[in-house]
């Protein structure tokens, strides 16, 4: 887990973040988080294979799709899906500053190839929990 410091150095760096797994169903950890991060200010990116419209923004099918560079990837899938995630987020130009996996996700193959990236990974973490706690 990186230190205190170093995630709210990122966050005040920070602009865009992709959410993998968007969807803005009430009630859902994913829309609480969502909607918080608007409002905090990022530029937020939902990526869904199938929706076309999450909290009102355009809604992209992978990250590829996004045209901007982002920031932090924001995962909100099971584990098992981590890796092909974490592949994918490499393929990103410029690279990501962070892989962001949420509360109860962690994949340790995926953070070792990111990390031998240079990425960043924060696992099993709320991103909304953490930057309220570091910048509220």
């Amino acid at each position: 887990m990186l230190f205190d410091e170093t995630l709210k150095n990122l966050f005040l760096q920070s602009k865009n973040i992709a959410i993998i797994g968007a969807k803005d169903k009430a009630g859902q950890p994913v829309d609480n988080v969502g909607r918080y991060l608007i409002q905090a200010g990022f530029r937020v990116f939902p990526v869904h294979p199938v929706r076309e419209n999450v909290w009102d923004l355009k809604t992209y099918r992978n990250l590829n799709e996004i045209q901007e560079p982002i920031d932090i990837v924001n995962l909100f899938r099971a584990s098992e899906y981590c890796l092909a995630h974490a592949q994918e987020a490499l393929r990103l130009t410029p690279l990501p500053k962070v892989f962001w996996m949420q509360q109860g996700i962690s994949n340790m193959e995926a953070g070792k190839l990111l990390a031998a990236h240079g990425v960043k990974v924060v696992e099993d973490s709320c991103i909304m929990v953490d930057h309220a706690r570091l910048l509220a």
